[in-house]
């Protein structure tokens, strides 16, 4: 008998208004979201204090996502020249707070700039990375490779996709992965709920080509061989990430 999945109670598939001065804005490009189940018990020691994983039937995920960031923006100003231009393959748990409020945990985020890597871990506590990357597009075919530079040197990924049909109505689990409107992070000891708005993902049925990488056990986070949900691609969206808000704890 097939169990119903439902989204967790409150779980906003929109994004709310985005409250308070705009920090930065971005475009994302040619996303793709590649996830791995694994148990609650194996990421929580990863999350940072005040929120948990979340999960969806009984699961949480862990994520590997490449993409090509454009147009980064301080504010509601211009795009950077040349720095707000790269590539970005970030592995990344899903969490939640005591307010309901479903976000994401980025435990790497690979750059092919070191200024960016620099400024990110000191004024948001993600953990960007400094790599080596390129990204290829062959009619629908995507890949992107990655070698990091710096820490851990040596680290690599190697993801190939080939995008399928458009995914008219998105399943419960598609909008669990991908209906986030902020992100947990850890700074200066206290940990912070950084808003996000966007548009809802355009999603495509994607195939992996190809995956090799070892970025999520570099991280120390152990998943079990073959992506065990579908790969999904979007070509992507133009985001922008408000006031960041302490968690009370």
């Amino acid at each position: 008998m097939m169990r119903f999945m439902a989204l967790p109670e409150g779980f906003l598939v929109d994004p709310p208004p985005l409250q308070g001065r705009v920090l930065f804005s971005q475009d994302w490009r040619d996303v793709t979201f590649i996830h791995w189940r694994v148990d609650p018990t194996v990421v929580a020691p990863f999350l940072p204090a005040g929120t948990r994983p979340d999960t969806f039937d009984g699961a949480t995920f862990v994520a590997l996502v490449p993409f090509e960031m454009r147009s980064a923006a301080v504010g509601r100003m211009p795009p950077v020249p040349f720095f707000g231009d790269f590539l970005e393959t970030n592995v990344r748990l899903y969490s939640v707070d005591d307010k309901g409020r479903h976000g994401v945990v980025f435990v790497s985020a690979e750059t092919s700039r070191l200024l960016i890597a620099l400024i990110a871990r000191a004024v948001v506590g993600v953990r960007y990375t400094w790599s080596k990357q390129r990204a290829t597009v062959s009619g629908g075919k995507h890949s992107w490779s990655t070698k990091r530079r710096w820490p851990q040197r040596g680290l690599q990924c190697d993801v190939g996709v080939e995008v399928g049909e458009h995914i008219a109505a998105p399943d419960d689990l598609a909008r669990f992965l991908t209906s986030r409107w902020g992100l947990h992070t850890r700074l200066a000891g206290r940990t912070w709920w950084v808003p996000n708005y966007h548009e809802p993902w355009s999603l495509h049925h994607a195939t992996l080509t190809h995956l090799h990488e070892d970025l999520t056990s570099g991280a120390r986070l152990v998943v079990d061989g073959h992506p065990d949900v579908e790969t999904m691609f979007s070509p992507g969206v133009h985001t922008v990430f408000g006031t960041p808000v302490l968690l009370k704890r």
